[in-house]
């Protein structure tokens, strides 16, 4: 069974300043998961990643937790899209090739 490593969210609040209903608010959107501890949360290293675009998008841009959902849709439909045109290119240089 593989160990995965997790960081207290309680300890990131405390380093970026900012109050733990932050990140809740974010769970409630479904933008991070975390893992309920005792009186924390516990987030995994790519969610901390992700938490700290997410406070530089709050915080740094005041963009408020709607802007921010949005903004996160359509990344990710833009990078579903780029995959797609990635893989029809592939596809078009194969029948190309075969001219």
């Amino acid at each position: 069974m593989e160990e995965r490593a997790s960081y207290s969210a309680r300890a990131f609040c405390q380093h970026h300043r900012i109050e733990i209903t932050f990140i809740r608010s974010l769970q409630d959107y479904g933008l991070i998961t975390a893992e309920e501890a005792d009186d924390d949360l516990l987030l995994s290293a790519a969610q901390l990643e992700a938490l700290e675009r997410l406070v530089r998008l709050h915080y740094g841009l005041q963009i408020n937790l709607e802007g921010i959902d949005a903004i996160y849709h359509l990344l990710d439909r833009v990078e579903s899209l780029q995959q797609e045109v990635s893989y029809l290119k592939a596809r078009l240089r194969f029948h190309e090739e075969k001219i």
